[in-house]
């Protein structure tokens, strides 16, 4: 989650937007960009490909099988 959040929050700042506007702008509740910023576990996967949708990204379900290839 350091990854995300890391990620989340350099690409707001690269874009110029506080986290109140990149909320309105990718359709989330503010406390749902501060929860990824803070690297919170306990999210709501479809919210966090909202807020990923906004970079072109978004998280999916891995099998561990296909890791280890």
């Amino acid at each position: 989650m350091k990854q995300l959040a890391a990620f989340v929050k350099a690409r707001r700042k690269e874009v110029n937007l506080t986290q109140e506007e990149f909320a309105d702008r990718a359709g989330v509740a503010l406390t749902v960009v501060r929860k990824i910023e803070q690297g919170k576990t306990n999210m709501n996967m479809d919210k966090v490909n909202l807020v990923l949708n906004m970079f072109g990204h978004e998280l999916a379900p891995v099998n561990s099988k296909e890791l280890k290839k």
